[in-house]
């Protein structure tokens, strides 16, 4: 727990204890103390922190909040609390102001840590994973696939920094009716290029880059197939096709900075049995009934509009079938937590999965699923809508040879899943404050700078400060900055509970601002040697600061720009 932390949460028991004080004095009356927040007020002339337990406690009290306020501060023992000052405010709020003294602590705490300094222990060691993108191999990633991939990959590094042990996974669809379409589009493919006039398939898939693997199939293997039973000949086909198009997506990802634990494969579900047994344990439970020759879901005894087939009267596992033991399987791993981030077209898929694992027994709860919206890529204020290399869609590979990983990664994690990002590739690729993963990354350049001019002049940048030092940082520049330094263990704490990585983001843009304003102010290499070392300690701390979180969010941090 970080300093600040538990500044905060020392705060929070000497108001209990107010309140329990008051209680048998008989001044107040109350049965159960509520829920209340002691948290940054929006404007900062009205102190450093504001709770509204007053007005939470009017009711049972049936007092005035302010007046039960009044009762409260009477009560309050300040000693060893950092409390300066109360006051009441507005309806009931009392707002506390601090000794700026306290923010001494925080730059020795920062560089004690380190690369650590922000990590909480709110997650336990509990088992999450985070599965993410998860495209069909048909194809190349896209910009859709391209934002779940900086989501995914950044939620999964917050929880780590949490206290959470976190694996990431990808599902490859490598089994069910897209394969077979898959299929027949590379035949039809491969035999155009092979100059036999063959029709392609109304459901196919049309990107140039299917006509780029059959050149390669036929480079190395002619026209072997040709003169093959189709079935063979898709199966061969689909087999060199898959291979291809994975290891193009692994590479894809790792250039834009997520690696995976697991690589989950949909057909070992089908080859194992593993669908069927899930479907079997399913209807022992009564939670499955014949009709029109198919299998049939009780989805709605768990909130769906409508029951839903999972095994058609051919024989055949829907691929809502697969996905239900996919995450059945994930359960059996260990994990007491799944997050799955999906695009918000699968919106309809949320409730009968959620209902499919209560129908095996698991916390429906314990499944939670982000959705996220399109994205829009703009250029000269207009929409891009279609990709050379694809045929359909702009790939992540033409997007990081367009803008480069930094500024694709930040922009897609800026904005929260729920909002519509619209991409633009000119404020991506520009140079200035206005972009804002350039904001950011300069700051941290200048950072560097400054530690870099501070050993040319013949100083030692890496000095430890003393008290006596770091409390002469007393402008209110050095003030807020140091604030918002500490304020990174708390952040990531919510951030983690919400899973929204993009407040992080907004965190490190609040955090560069800062800086720039105190760079802009107050000079950090003075002839006081004494003003000097607090400050280079500040410089310090704010980097390392600035490093950490760009490093949860898969974004650089250059030294010089």
């Amino acid at each position: 727990m970080s300093l600040y932390e538990r500044i905060k949460e020392n705060i929070c028991k000497q108001i209990e204890e107010a309140l329990t004080k008051a209680r048998e004095k008989g001044e107040l009356r109350y049965d159960e103390l509520p829920v209340f927040v002691l948290e940054e007020p929006r404007e900062r002339q009205h102190g450093d922190l504001a709770t509204n337990i007053a007005m939470l406690l009017t009711k049972q009290a049936r007092r005035a909040p302010r007046d039960i306020a009044g009762i409260l501060i009477a009560n309050l023992d300040k000693e060893g609390t950092w409390i300066t000052s109360c006051e009441i405010a507005g309806p009931g709020f009392i707002n506390f102001r601090l000794d700026p003294n306290w923010l001494t602590g925080v730059i020795p705490e920062v560089l004690a840590q380190g690369d650590q300094f922000g990590s909480v222990e709110i997650g336990k060691g509990e088992k999450v994973q985070v599965e993410f993108v998860s495209a069909n191999p048909t194809g190349l990633l896209h910009m859709g696939n391209a934002r779940g991939a900086a989501l995914g990959d950044s939620l999964a590094s917050l929880l780590a920094m949490a206290g959470y042990e976190v694996s990431r996974e990808f599902y490859i669809n490598d089994a069910g009716n897209q394969i077979h379409n898959f299929a027949l589009s590379l035949e039809a493919r491969y035999l155009q290029q092979l100059g036999h006039d063959f029709p392609f398939p109304e459901a196919g898939y049309h990107g140039e880059d299917l006509i780029e693997t059959v050149k390669k199939i036929i480079e190395q293997n002619g026209d072997k197939y040709v003169q093959m039973d189709e079935g063979q000949r898709r199966e061969a086909l689909v087999r060199y096709a898959l291979e291809e198009k994975i290891a193009a997506i692994k590479e894809t990802l790792q250039d834009f900075g997520v690696s995976y634990d697991v690589w989950f494969s949909e057909q070992s579900l089908h080859d194992s049995g593993y669908v069927g047994q899930t479907m079997q344990e399913l209807n022992k439970k009564g939670y499955i009934y014949e009709k029109e020759g198919a299998q049939w879901l009780r989805s709605t005894l768990f909130g769906d509009e409508k029951d839903e087939v999972i095994v058609r009267s051919n024989g055949v596992p829907t691929y809502f079938a697969a996905d239900i033991a996919y995450h059945r399987n994930k359960y059996e791993r260990g994990f007491t937590r799944v997050i799955n981030i999906w695009g918000a077209d699968h919106h309809g898929h949320v409730s009968r999965m959620k209902g499919a694992m209560q129908a095996l027994g698991y916390n429906p709860d314990s499944l939670q699923i982000i959705l996220m919206q399109l994205v829009r890529l703009i250029q000269d204020g207009e929409i891009v809508r279609m990709s050379k290399r694809s045929g359909q869609y702009i790939t992540l590979k033409e997007l990081m040879d367009e803008v480069g990983k930094d500024a694709a990664r930040f922009f897609f994690i800026l904005r929260d899943p729920d909002s519509t990002v619209e991409f633009d590739l000119d404020l991506a690729k520009s140079q200035s404050a206005d972009n804002p993963v350039y904001y950011v990354q300069y700051a941290h350049a200048r950072l560097c700078s400054i530690l870099r001019q501070a050993k040319e002049q013949g100083y030692d940048p890496e000095i430890n400060p003393e008290k006596k030092n770091l409390e002469l940082l007393t402008s209110p520049e050095e003030r807020e900055l140091l604030k918002k330094v500490g304020d990174l263990p708390g952040e990531i704490a919510l951030a983690a509970r919400l899973m929204e990585p993009h407040r992080l983001a907004r965190y490190v843009l609040d955090l560069a601002a800062l800086f720039h304003t105190f760079y802009n102010s107050q000079r950090v290499l003075v002839e006081d040697e004494a003003l000097r070392t607090g400050r280079l300690a500040l410089i310090r701390a704010t980097r390392q600061v600035l490093a950490n979180v760009l490093k949860i969010l898969g974004v650089s941090a250059p030294e010089r720009m």
